[in-house]
């Protein structure tokens, strides 16, 4: 395993150190203060409380219904997604991508970035933990007092690892996606066709289509699509759909995952640079600091136009996005268009 010029035992030693005088440190800091990954820090626990599963991820995560009730926990650099309930109907269309599609639980899955998968037991603390190729947190899967723990070791045990697998972290490429110039790009051509979208989801191909960057697409379509709004928009949406019981759809990212939380949002928290939605099952962690750019967005598609709030990263990185609840073949929420109207004002 690459430690960045620190072998294994050494990392542990260091590890356990900063632990003894960090007791409340999360890994995920931890690791950026021993300028590790957070999975180097979890790989010095294998054989102990870590175990190595196999990179079977569509048959694990068909597996996690049985563990019942469980935290999923999807995240990025500036935003935690958190959300409590069962995976149902799990499904892996290809070898590369996956869904799990309940009420609940709601993941779009790209396995294609997905490169490690650790089981942890620590204490009575269990969860899976899934990495990228960079040691970077993908997704987990958090057990609590209503979790089989039963099936969680079964489960283990069925997808452990027969023989070692080498943990080899490669170095992280830079955030922000090379963009061409605005004036190398069909912006003609690229508006026309935004304005022909018939689903939200054609709006990924779109942008390879033109070689356009999610960030620098709301840019060019300022004034036509997109209404850049301040940082405040967010807060405030938050606080009227809560005051309101507007259902809204909250979108969080990491690498190999897209997170989604459908349903109200009732207690909106402030500390510090963290805006929050601390409700029983549904947990958001928004670092308000590092939010760059917020735009309201407007997509046509065969149902009616649909509105969003996105929120971008200094890099140009999605961190969040917001929709009003809707189905596939149902028109917009309109109280969540009105809310919009009112923001953008």
């Amino acid at each position: 395993m690459q430690t960045r010029g620190s072998n294994l035992q050494e990392l542990k030693i260091k590890w356990h150190d900063y632990q003894e005088h960090n007791p409340k440190v999360r890994i995920r800091d931890a690791a950026k203060a021993l300028e590790v990954s957070e999975l180097e820090l979890l790989a010095t626990g294998i054989g102990e409380s870590v175990t190595v599963l196999k990179p079977e991820w569509p048959a694990i995560i068909s597996g996690v219904h049985k563990l019942g009730y469980v935290m999923a926990l999807t995240r990025n650099e500036a935003c935690v997604h958190e959300r409590k309930g069962e995976y149902k109907n799990a499904s892996a269309p290809s070898s590369r991508m996956g869904l799990v599609v309940g009420e609940d639980i709601d993941l779009r899955i790209f396995y294609s970035h997905w490169a490690y998968g650790l089981a942890v037991q620590e204490e009575q603390k269990r969860s899976l933990q899934f990495f990228d190729k960079f040691g970077v947190a993908v997704h987990k899967i958090h057990l609590n007092d209503k979790s089989n723990v039963s099936n969680f070791e079964q489960l283990v045990k069925a997808y452990q690892a027969e023989e070692a697998i080498e943990i080899s972290i490669e170095k992280e490429s830079p955030d922000k996606e090379e963009e061409l110039l605005d004036n190398e790009i069909d912006t003609e051509g690229f508006l026309q066709d935004w304005a022909k979208l018939q689903d939200t989801h054609e709006f990924f191909g779109l942008l390879g289509k033109y070689k356009v960057t999610r960030s620098q697409s709301l840019r060019i379509a300022e004034g036509k699509f997109t209404q850049k709004a301040s940082a405040q928009v967010v807060i405030k949406m938050l606080e009227t759909a809560s005051q309101a019981n507007l259902e809204i759809m909250v979108f969080v990212n990491s690498p190999g995952m897209i997170q989604i939380h459908t349903g109200a949002v009732k207690n909106i928290l402030i500390r510090g640079e963290w805006w929050n939605v601390m409700d029983p099952e549904f947990n958001l962690h928004l670092r308000s600091d590092l939010i760059d750019s917020v735009y309201i967005v407007k997509k046509p598609t065969k149902d009616g136009e649909v509105s969003s709030i996105e929120v971008l990263d200094k890099q140009g990185n999605m961190i969040v996005q917001f929709f009003g609840k809707r189905k596939p073949g149902k028109p917009e929420n309109v109280e969540w268009k009105d809310l919009l109207e009112k923001l953008s004002i």
